[in-house]
């Protein structure tokens, strides 16, 4: 490489964009068109980095495999910021392949992380951490022993780990430090915060409070029988019974759960549960039915008792009966939680991230940004879905995902 190629590549691991393209913005030979591309996403123009990262490709050719692989890496970090989840990520498998073939360890870790994080946007804890199971990140440059930790952090904070967390970020903290790059710092910033603000909501016999998630944490490994909203299951510290499929079931265990300990009349379950003002002898027959499998469903948890008046709710353990609850009660609340990250979202990678159809989500879309909620811009294939953050709550439990225990 020439002097004016190292100096770019320097600034660009620095975060210099603009350093960069002042040394190489006109040249069209390969390793100036890679750069390019770099430096333009790193200034966020996503599309002009593909293009570039594209022609880059291109101008390598078949013979310089390591560059080429390099490139990919580039195209699905920008394709994972920009939250092109359908990306396929095949490409940066065989990427990683070739560089570990020829000895670039530094790249090819940078690629598994790239790997990890997609599967953690995905929900994928399990195979996210195994991704990075025997990837020692000691020798590694700053950058990536904090892409390394902010990666083990988000695993931990999905699986309500908060301790594992703060430790994960603290490290990051002090490695992007030494990494001296502002938005590498700001993003290890953005994961504290969400530690430091209200995770949930507890209704505990009619009395209601937010929790952090340390809260959070603690409450589902204490003896109380917690109806989680949030993952929609019922759960104490040994087991959990999920409920994520069967709505009207959980609905049912909700209005328990709230009332608890006292009963609730048949007339509010019937009317909450089967959406209807008006009930009649097949709608008490149908109660009686969804009861019954309540109580299948909640095993060793807790029974469903009659009462003169309508059902109660019997915890088998010697705890508390609360509810958890999102903090704001939203009916699209998973799709801002995804969105609340205030990354641009495709509706396809939403419909990925989330598990559903993207004619589901685009409905959603459609009614949120008719509230004014959400904002899109760009038409067709190009069109992403944007909002701003709600002050002062976190959505980490909002998030689709494996629950913790399950």
């Amino acid at each position: 490489m020439d002097s004016l190629i190292t100096a770019a590549a320097r600034a660009l691991t620095a975060g210099d964009s603009f350093g960069a393209l002042n040394r190489i913005a006109l040249r069209d030979d390969a390793p100036a068109l890679a750069l390019r591309g770099i430096a333009m996403a790193q200034l966020g123009d996503f599309e002009r980095a593909k293009a570039l990262l594209r022609r880059a490709v291109r101008a390598f050719g078949p013979k310089e495999a390591v560059a080429c692989a390099r490139c990919v890496i580039a195209e699905a970090e920008i394709a994972l910021v920009s939250r092109d989840l359908n990306w396929p990520t095949q490409a940066l498998g065989t990427a990683r392949a070739t560089l570990e073939q020829y000895g670039d360890r530094v790249n090819a870790a940078h690629a598994r992380y790239l790997e990890a994080r997609h599967l953690l946007l995905t929900g994928h804890l399990d195979k996210a951490e195994r991704k990075l199971a025997d990837l020692d990140p000691t020798p590694f440059p700053p950058a990536l022993r904090t892409a390394h930790e902010l990666v083990m952090a988000g695993i931990a904070i999905r699986r309500l780990q908060t301790t594992t967390a703060r430790a994960a970020l603290t490290r990051a903290e002090s490695v992007a430090h030494h990494a001296g790059i502002p938005a590498l710092t700001a993003e290890v910033e953005s994961a504290f915060l969400a530690l430091n603000k209200p995770a949930a909501r507890l209704i505990d016999q009619g009395e209601e409070r937010l929790l952090l998630l340390e809260e959070v944490e603690a409450l589902l490994a204490s003896k109380a029988l917690v109806v989680d909203a949030c993952r929609h299951v019922v759960r104490d510290a040994h087991t959990v019974a999920s409920l994520a499929r069967r709505p009207v079931l959980f609905t049912l265990a909700r209005l328990l759960g709230e009332a608890w300990p006292d009963d609730v009349p048949r007339g509010t379950l019937i009317a909450h549960a089967f959406r209807t003002r008006f009930a009649d002898e097949t709608h008490r027959a149908r109660l009686r039915v969804e009861i019954g499998r309540l109580r299948s469903e909640l095993g060793t948890l807790a029974d469903v008792s009659a009462t003169k008046r309508g059902f109660k709710l019997v915890p088998h353990s010697t705890g508390d009966v609360v509810v958890l609850a999102r903090p704001i009660e939203e009916k699209h609340a998973a799709l801002l939680a995804l969105l609340d990250d205030g990354e641009a979202w495709s509706s396809s990678a939403l419909a990925l991230a989330l598990g559903t159809s993207q004619r589901t989500v685009q409905r959603a879309l459609d009614a949120l940004s008719a509230a004014g909620k959400v904002q899109s811009f760009g038409r067709g294939r190009a069109r992403r879905w944007m909002t701003s953050p709600v002050p002062g709550f976190t959505t980490t439990l909002l998030l689709p995902g494996p629950y913790p225990g399950s």
